[in-house]
């Protein structure tokens, strides 16, 4: 089976997430070899490809990092307000960061800080659907998106970089936002399900099933015929569209060489591997650098348990020296191999956290401002925007996270006043508040 499955994560709203997504093998094995050149032939686009591929890292610090803990420390607050961590001088003149992001301190001339965004939502589901799709979430919390995440719209308008690989893929699994809503479930990213830093990690995805051959991917003629015969009934979700391009997709990367080497992690140099961390963020970083060198156009890294209510320096310090080296190694990584200006990285939760620290020496749920993460993508880089003494609000160029979507639809060459038809055929645009962040450009 070509199979794509989610794990659950549960934040202290008590919603969980599965997600699940399965294209059967009966779509895979109804191809012939010139029913797959054919399905190229019709993904071409010469003039695209003749332009250098465009790609984006966006890693979502699921649960909602600490600003004052991580990129905003404020050593001159009160102690109920600056928190428990010590703060670290970086290689920019008059620049500090939180104590546990030693290692982007040491590069943070590559970096571009953005610690004035801002939003009105305080909760889980809504906040990391806008940080997403760039919409709040206004139906049930728990549900799917009601908006298209942007590596959806990615994938349908820009697809991959080259055949034989996906154009979004969700490392180990799709974001909480992260689906195609009413763009149908094509766009809906491969999940490699396992961790990649787990010692025998691999992607099930890319494996035939059981029992099924490369050679007999070539004589299911039967197959197609009835595959086709389903498709021409009335489908109102658009399920056929999807299963036919799950099965060019799938096809391709199973019996292929390309997606087998991107994913293959065991490829790096063991001096690689170490240097971004034998860990799961490390690995998954690692990982993303290789996929959008292969050609991805879009993968997200979820990295969760941000969510940081109670003891937060014990947290910090169980998570953030992980994160800080996967980091730091990606965005050095990019720019020794020359390819900063190619791919950009973006590091965002769905809000910051509560200047004041609680009762249990933890923070709440904070959108009144959060500090985000941008490197590569051809940007100019430093601290944009500044929060009050004490990490309450914007006081400098407030921005929003739909202006940090504007700048990835920016870096992909997509207009984000765009629109698609929802499921009531009204059309959408892509993002109602579209402006770019003016210091990054």
């Amino acid at each position: 089976m070509f199979t794509l499955l989610g794990e659950s994560a549960r934040y202290c709203d008590g919603i969980g997430r599965r997600n699940f997504l399965k294209a059967g093998a009966v779509s895979v094995a109804g191809l012939t070899l010139a029913d797959v050149l054919k399905l190229r032939a019709q993904a071409a686009d010469d003039s695209a490809r003749a332009r250098r591929h465009k790609s984006v890292i966006f890693v979502e610090l699921a649960g909602g990092p600490t600003h004052l803990e991580s990129y905003d420390p404020k050593p001159g607050a009160p102690r109920e307000f600056r928190g428990p961590l010590d703060f670290v001088k970086t290689n920019v003149p008059g620049v500090y960061f939180s104590q546990f992001m030693r290692k982007q301190a040491k590069i943070a001339d590559k970096l571009a800080i953005v610690r004035s965004v801002h939003h009105p939502s305080n909760s889980h589901d809504p906040s990391s659907h806008l940080t997403q799709t760039g919409y709040l979430k206004r139906g049930q919390k728990g549900g799917l998106n009601e908006m298209p995440s942007f590596g959806s719209v990615a994938a349908r308008l820009r697809g991959a970089g080259v055949e034989g690989v996906p154009a979004y893929v969700a490392i180990p699994r799709i974001m909480r936002n992260g689906g195609a809503a009413y763009l149908g479930t094509a766009y809906n990213p491969f999940e490699t399900v396992s961790s990649p830093g787990k010692p025998n990690f691999t992607v099930r995805n890319l494996a035939l099933s059981q029992g099924l051959s490369s050679e007999r991917l070539t004589d299911r003629r039967t197959l197609l015929t009835a595959l086709d015969t389903q498709r021409r009934m009335s489908d109102l979700e658009g399920s056929a569209e999807a299963i036919d391009d799950f099965t060019r997709q799938a096809l391709e990367m199973v019996t292929g060489p390309r997606a087998q080497a991107a994913f293959d992690i065991g490829r790096e140099k063991d001096k690689t591997r170490d240097r971004y961390g034998r860990n799961e963020i490390g690995q998954s970083l690692l990982l993303a650098r290789r996929l959008v060198e292969s050609g991805v156009t879009c993968v997200t890294v979820r990295v969760a348990g941000w969510d940081d209510h109670t003891q937060i320096a014990k947290r910090m310090e169980q998570k953030g020296p992980d994160y800080d080296r996967g980091m730091a190694a990606l965005v050095r990584d990019l720019f020794d191999r020359g390819v900063d200006g190619d791919v950009l990285v973006v590091a965002m939760g769905e809000f910051g956290r509560t200047p004041r620290v609680n009762r249990n020496a933890g923070r709440d749920h904070w959108g009144s401002v959060m500090s985000v993460l941008l490197a590569g993508g051809g940007l100019k880089t430093g601290i944009i925007g500044a929060s009050n003494s004490k990490g309450e609000v914007p006081v400098e160029a407030p921005y929003c996270p739909e202006n940090i979507l504007a700048m990835v639809y920016r870096h992909l060459g997509i207009d984000p006043e765009q629109t698609f038809a929802d499921l009531a055929g009204r059309p959408r645009h892509i993002l109602e508040e579209r402006k770019p962040i003016a210091e990054l450009i």
